[in-house]
């Protein structure tokens, strides 16, 4: 049996194909490219029933993923993370299906680790030698620690104040760190130089074709949990947007393997900061593209993404899922992680957080009903983000004296 029926790369701009045996980036029209698959041999070959015994990894759907060979399957157990009830937080909130994925509950920490496991396969398996990417931080500690174990080098560069421990991983997996002061944006111009200077790997969100499809395999893992049944709602905290992208994409696949209902589509809910908003504001006027969102900030840092490259997907998704956008503020986010920890005891990062506090308002307009089952992804881990966390001074105690902090 074949590993993957992966067949070829497709623009979803101008319909250009591509061979997938080749390093390939964007399409020649400055498109992201879409890895396409034979469903109808994978149809006639496995079934959803399949699933039951394999192990519990996003490898378990390696028909669907786009690596030829196993022996070039970079793993370190990624895949399958939790899907919880969280029957306090949705009491509080007036839902009586509320779910989290727990994307934290992964190696590195972060939903990050699913690209990297699949991109940095692919890169392997086509002869990569040296890669390099702009990050906020998580996607580059993630695909430095999964270069290393696939011996490629990793140049990352990311903005001065992504999350110190991001930069640790980096620095710790062998890779070279570069830091900028400015956004990720500015770090992605340091990254064309070098692309262009060296002739490195680029692998920047969506410039290469297959993080995506590492992303793709929470939408897999979400319908499988549900019994292959579609949640009415799944919010997701949105940057670059390949997570969204990526579940839209699963969905879709799923259908066309017949695996789940067909016309049965999640509303898709893209999730931002009010300080860093442009899917949001392209959304409210129903274009197809963004407009880069100048003096972005925001402490939910794997979301501050002014202009991300593949909006007009994101937005795709949206529209075609009746779906929305919607900005949150920074003090109803960190509000809505506190709220995760101290109902449900899970300490949550804030981009995770602010599909909460984004639940929490689409309820209270009736956008969300009591009875949908609605899911909300968080992204990584909340111990990831200290900063977040603040706990009043205490003076310095002498010895045998204690404190009280009460909430």
């Amino acid at each position: 049996m074949k590993y993957s029926y992966i067949t070829h790369l497709e623009c979803p701009k101008c319909g250009k194909t591509y061979e997938e045996n080749r390093i390939q980036q964007l399409c020649q029209c400055g498109s992201p490219l879409l890895v396409r698959y034979d469903l109808e041999k994978v149809k006639e070959t496995i079934n959803r029933e399949d699933m039951k015994n394999r192990p519990n990894t996003l490898w378990r759907y390696h028909e669907l993923l786009p690596v030829h060979h196993q022996e070039n399957v970079v793993s370190l157990g990624e895949g399958m993370t939790p899907l919880k009830k969280l029957p306090y937080l949705g009491a509080d909130y007036g839902l009586n299906n509320l779910y989290m994925k727990d994307e934290g509950i992964i190696p590195t920490g972060s939903f990050k680790t699913r690209g990297a496991s699949v991109g940095i396969s692919k890169a392997k398996e086509l002869g990569v030698k040296h890669l390099a990417m702009p990050t906020n931080g998580n996607a580059g500690a993630a695909w430095a620690l999964y270069a290393a174990k696939a011996n490629i080098k990793a140049t990352i560069v990311m903005p001065l104040d992504a999350p110190e421990i991001t930069r640790k991983e980096v620095y710790i997996a062998g890779g070279d760190l570069y830091l900028i002061n400015g956004l990720i944006s500015d770090a992605g111009k340091v990254v064309g130089s070098l692309v262009q200077e060296q002739g490195v790997y680029d692998a920047s969100t969506l410039k290469e074709p297959y993080r995506i499809e590492g992303k793709k395999t929470m939408g897999y893992e979400i319908v499988e949990q549900l019994g292959w049944k579609v949640p009415d709602v799944i919010l997701y905290p949105t940057g670059g947007g390949v997570g969204i992208i990526g579940i839209y994409k699963a969905i879709l696949e799923l259908q066309q393997l017949g695996w789940i209902e067909q016309g049965k589509l999640p509303r898709l809910v893209a999730v931002q900061a009010e300080g860093c908003a442009p899917i949001v504001e392209a959304w409210k006027k129903g274009e197809k593209e963004s407009v880069f969102f100048e003096n972005s900030t925001t402490c939910a840092f794997g979301i501050n993404v002014p202009k991300a490259l593949g909006d007009f997907l994101v937005l795709e998704g949206i529209y075609a899922t009746k779906g929305c956008a919607i900005a949150v503020s920074e003090e109803a986010l960190l509000e809505a992680q506190k709220l995760v920890a101290s109902l449900e005891g899970n300490f949550i990062c804030p981009e995770g957080a602010a599909t909460f506090a984004a639940v929490k308002t689409l309820r209270e307009q009736g956008w969300i009903r009591e009875d949908e089952h609605v899911v909300c992804l968080n992204t990584g881990l909340g111990l990831k983000y200290p900063e977040t966390v603040e706990i009043e001074d205490v003076e310095t105690l002498q010895p045998g004296q204690q404190i009280l902090i009460k909430n």
